[in-house]
């Protein structure tokens, strides 16, 4: 086949038509025709040259040209392509390194194996079209619902249309046993958009608590126009779910508005999340009054939060143990997930017998290691104190608030307190010593022997041992696993750490190694500042 007149037009002709069926820009279409053609040309004239085509985007003329370029005597390695200056001087005036000659060359006849390949050529780069404009199209869909049309199961994995390419909803994204057949039309959830090399591929979901946000927003007016605000959903796929919400107009109930005419909307979100039942409850900045209505329908009784923790215990009446706990955990996962607070559940008898027990407890601590009565120990619980730190360093006027306390037995009290906890620091300290806990560690600042204890028993013996460690390896943590939250324990736990605490030593003995630059947390610290500055003003 020749490029002749005869067929220039027909160039754009197709050009035209292949964009227009593909749906992508014509250019595209020509620049893969002249890379085609290029291609073509190289297997006549040789694959060494550096020959390029040029399509006429009004005539449709293709012009081949040979390009050679003017390179160093030294850095000379193709002589199809490139060729020095002493060279170049037969064509051109004054050559220097970098300048090109661009000689046109002949057209070329391309036999069957050449337009083959050329064609080749050409569906690969509109096939590559296709796939980033699917890409550019879905990426900015990500977080939105979209309706689709099942194209065939794979495995458990249903695979949709998406018009153009198509998206995948994989097992564990279905609700129930939901199954599919061929043609049937479902709503999905853009979860994800990811381009790779044999396209973009399109995660689509129905399970995600985002999915059931997105579908309220379509059947409430009110979260559309952001008069209403959905704060958290906790969802129990195809079970059961807690949405909560907050209102910006005080004539508006967020609930009321939510649940609509006869329940009309929230039975809408119900029946197309296969009968899923839908708790909607009003969003609270305080957390232990959120958690109040995240329990219902369970009445609670009392509330006690640990902010530094994460922790709330939550105490019922004995009847309404099991509804508050709900089948199988489910309610208080649930209230859980919404909250994001590990929650402990126990009825009033439970709560009366763990506080008698810490009672017991205490008032022992203070008779065994301050040699005294029991009366006396109970006086001291009695008055909020509850470890021997507090007794050997608080001031000495909350001693004398106690009944029968004068500031010479309160003297005493702090001495015998001092006393203990110097002899447990002492062997503590002998204790990590002989663990292998080494002086750099020993010597730094904010362990104590107790603590310098629990980390050599954690094989934490060096401050490069320490300095590598990670914030939760010492404070504990959370780690939700197949949608259930998982205790980490923390060596440094049982000593009240913080996450920030944590965070805080840490890079203070990476410093001291020379590991961090002390400027760059400045510059970070510095950053922090602005940041929260800037979402205050917002």
């Amino acid at each position: 086949m020749a490029i002749t007149s005869a067929n220039q037009l027909e160039l754009l002709q197709t050009a035209e038509a292949v964009a227009r069926e593909k749906m992508i820009d014509p250019g595209l279409v020509i620049e893969a025709m002249e890379e085609s053609l290029a291609r073509a040309a190289k297997s006549r004239y040789g694959a060494e040259m550096d020959i390029r085509v040029s399509i006429d985007r009004k005539t449709g003329r293709a012009t081949f040209t040979r390009v050679r370029t003017v390179v160093e005597d030294e850095e000379l390695e193709n002589y199809q392509a490139e060729f020095t200056v002493e060279q170049a001087r037969q064509y051109m005036e004054n050559p220097e390194v970098g300048q090109q000659l661009i000689e046109e060359v002949p057209p070329v006849e391309m036999g069957r194996i050449a337009a083959q390949s050329a064609k080749q050529v050409i569906l690969q780069k509109v096939r590559e079209a296709e796939r980033d404009k699917q890409y550019e199209e879905f990426k900015d869909r990500i977080g939105t619902i979209i309706n689709c049309q099942v194209k065939r199961e794979e495995y458990g994995n249903v695979i949709v249309d998406m018009n153009p390419g198509e998206g995948i909803l994989r097992r564990n994204e279905k609700i129930g046993r939901e199954s599919y057949r061929p043609n049937d039309r479902i709503r999905v959830y853009i979860k994800d958009v990811r381009r790779e090399q044999r396209g973009p591929q399109i995660f689509l979901s129905r399970t995600a608590p985002e999915f059931m946000a997105e579908l309220f927003k379509m059947e409430v007016p009110e979260i559309y126009d952001g008069i209403i605000e959905i704060k958290a959903v906790a969802r129990d796929p195809g079970s059961r779910a807690k949405i909560a919400v907050i209102s910006y107009d005080g004539s508006i109930d967020p609930v009321g508005a939510c649940v609509g005419m006869r329940g009309s909307r929230v039975q809408a979100v119900v029946n197309e999340l296969q009968g899923e039942k839908i708790d909607i409850i009003p969003w609270n900045d305080d957390q232990p009054t959120f958690l109040v209505n995240a329990l219902q329908p369970a009445e609670v009784s009392k509330v006690v939060l640990d902010e530094e923790a994460g922790k709330i215990e939550v105490v019922v009446p004995e009847e309404q143990l099991s509804l508050a706990i709900g089948r199988r955990g489910q309610n208080v996962r649930l209230a859980s997930q919404l909250t994001n607070l590990d929650i402990d559940i126990m009825t009033e008898e439970q709560e009366s017998a763990r506080r008698q027990a810490e009672f017991e407890l205490r008032t022992k601590l203070f008779m065994d290691n301050l040699d005294l009565d029991e009366f006396f120990a109970q006086l001291l619980v009695s008055e909020g104190f509850s470890n021997l730190e507090e007794v050997a360093y608080v001031e000495v006027d909350e001693l004398l608030v106690i009944d029968g306390v004068d500031e010479d037995t309160a003297n005493e009290l702090q001495a015998r307190a001092r006393d203990v906890l110097e002899a447990q620091n002492k062997a503590a300290l002998e204790a990590a010593r002989a663990l292998g806990v080494e002086d750099s560690l020993v010597d730094f600042e904010g362990l104590t022997p107790q603590m310098l204890e629990a980390l050599a028993k954690d094989d934490v013996k060096t401050l490069e041992d320490f300095a590598t460690c990670a914030d939760w390896e010492l404070a504990g943590g959370w780690t939700t696993v197949d949608g259930e939250r998982v205790k980490d324990d923390g060596a440094l736990e049982p000593f009240g750490i913080t996450l920030e605490d944590a965070q805080d030593i840490i890079m203070t003995a990476r410093v001291m190694l020379g590991w961090v630059d002390p400027a760059d947390l400045e510059v970070d610290a510095a950053a922090d500042d602005d940041l929260a500055t800037e979402e205050a003003e917002a």
